[in-house]
């Protein structure tokens, strides 16, 4: 049985790939995922954060900068580079605190400041 942070990694790696289908297969079919300000609820919801996100923001890398794991829980910080469609890069910091269930995440909570994300034209 893989553990929280080697899921975790694997779901970066495919979120960093911008590839949505490969990020649900690390969620259960009935799992919820809690970025700031949403619930969503089952891979049809959840596909609506990956999809706006990879839209939005065609380059990631993340960087996994501190763990705390007891048994299939685990509080992951990390550190983020998003490229926006226009070139411009945005660094954000996080804390994803996840639970997993038979191999997959049952449920993650994304702490985040979004305005970070704001053009800085704007």
């Amino acid at each position: 049985m893989k553990s929280p942070r080697e899921i975790a990694e694997s779901y970066w790696k495919a979120e960093c790939e911008r590839d949505t289908e490969k990020v649900l297969s690390h969620y259960n079919t009935d799992a919820t995922f809690c970025p700031p300000g949403q619930v969503l609820v089952g891979h049809e919801q959840i596909r609506t954060f990956y999809d706006g996100s990879g839209a939005d923001f065609p380059g990631l890398e993340v960087e996994i900068t501190h763990e705390l794991t007891v048994g299939d829980q685990a509080a992951l910080e990390w550190t983020a580079l998003l490229t926006s469609t226009q070139g411009e890069k945005f660094t954000i910091k996080g804390v994803n605190i996840i639970k997993v269930r038979d191999g997959k995440f049952d449920w993650v909570h994304a702490y985040f400041d979004p305005t970070v994300l704001q053009t800085k034209g704007n």
